[in-house]
């Protein structure tokens, strides 16, 4: 395979000219591709991908066609700076990092309202492999834009393995839909779903000192969850919710419902669940759709139905010190990782994620050309 020296000498190490990547081509059809190494431009750095997780909004594009096509996604990823482009500070090559693929402009109405993910700066992403920019982790490579580079790259300790650094992104979605909620010690938070986002969500709960209760079908993701010091399970299959809710908040119901899985049948549980004057947010509903709400149970009952999307650059820092202090603080996030992938097998990666199952929670894809042949269980 040929090489290209991006930027100087000084500032790159040996890039091939070509890459392998999972390309999007079409609804549900992911093909590993010999493609270009993208090229740098000034203020901007490459990144060799080590490890890429599969979010569930790359799971709803491939699936749902949303997006053109072709394209490379991944966005939660951490690797190492391979090139530096011209006019970088305070970066060079063989630096640890992650990179957020979006950051906002911190300027227009919606920022100076700290709903960033809705500026249109923050919707442009800033990471590609290619074609359309789309985050890029699905690739050995991925080029970071220079407002990314300025403000949205994470350096990783040496001390701190990429499986916890690739975590930095899940977990800032979640510490801002928390903090969205203003939760206090003396309230009750019922999290419906215990994939790995739904235990992020009420960790980080569990952490403000209210009282959570964890709703799943499946035991096994239970006792994960206890292992995060979440001690109030709901099984799902066998107990009613809305009626476990009720019983352990005195029959009002929970403070605060998180519904942390897609599926609008899961809303009116939520409703039903949170207690008069309570709050519903909804983290995983990224699909448009219609779904009947009692507006009564709005306007009489007092209950606030809330969204939160996306990352905020307003915990970036909090949230990226708590995945990064957290090995030895009791929040080690690579217990979350069930299966690991390479770049190879992605397209099977992303099937298997596709069809959650009882044992399944991260499935990460492993771009690095040391990385194993098959995937394994953590």
């Amino acid at each position: 395979m040929g090489t290209v020296t991006v930027a100087s000498p000084s500032t790159s190490e040996q890039i091939p000219a070509t890459m392998r990547a999972a390309v999007y081509r079409g609804v549900n059809d992911i093909c590993v591709e010999t493609v270009p190494v993208p090229e740098i431009g000034p203020g901007e750095v490459l990144v060799r991908i080590h490890i890429c997780g599969i979010c569930g909004t790359d799971l709803k594009k491939i699936r749902s066609g949303s997006h053109s096509a072709p394209r490379i996604f991944g966005h939660e990823m951490a690797g190492t700076i391979a090139a530096v482009g011209d006019n970088v500070q305070g970066w060079r090559v063989g630096d640890r990092v992650m990179a957020f693929h979006h950051i906002p402009c911190g300027d227009c109405y919606y920022c100076r309202k700290k709903t960033f993910a809705q500026c249109g700066m923050y919707k442009r992403v800033g990471c590609t492999a290619g074609f359309e920019p789309s985050g890029g982790g699905f690739a050995e490579y991925i080029r970071v834009m220079d407002w990314i580079v300025a403000r949205g790259l994470v350096r990783i300790p040496d001390t701190v393995s990429f499986e916890q650094a690739v975590w930095i992104e899940p977990v800032n979605t979640c510490f801002k839909a928390i903090r969205n909620l203003r939760l206090a010690a003396d309230e009750t938070v019922l999290v419906i779903g215990q994939g790995s986002i739904g235990i992020l969500l009420a960790s980080l709960a569990r952490q403000t000192g209210a009282t959570v209760l964890t709703s799943d079908l499946y035991p096994s993701r239970h006792a994960l969850a206890a292992t995060f010091g979440l001690d109030h399970p709901i099984h799902a299959g066998e107990e009613d919710v809305v009626a476990v809710a009720k019983k352990n908040t005195e029959g009002r119901g929970a403070d605060a419902v998180i519904v942390a899985v897609p599926g609008n049948a899961l809303i009116r549980t939520a409703m039903e669940a949170v207690s008069p004057g309570g709050k519903v947010l909804l983290f995983a509903a990224t699909q448009r759709s219609e779904v009947a709400i009692d507006p009564a149970a709005v306007c009489m009952d007092e209950k606030s139905l809330l969204g939160s999307y996306s990352s905020s650059v307003d915990v970036q820092e909090e949230a990226a010190q708590l995945v990064l202090d957290g090995p030895r603080n009791g929040f080690d996030l690579t217990r979350l990782i069930s299966h690991r992938f390479p770049l190879e097998q992605a397209a099977e990666a992303i099937a298997f994620a596709s069809e959650p199952r009882a044992d399944s929670m991260k499935i990460v894809i492993q771009p690095s050309r040391n990385a194993p042949m098959a995937w394994k269980e953590s």
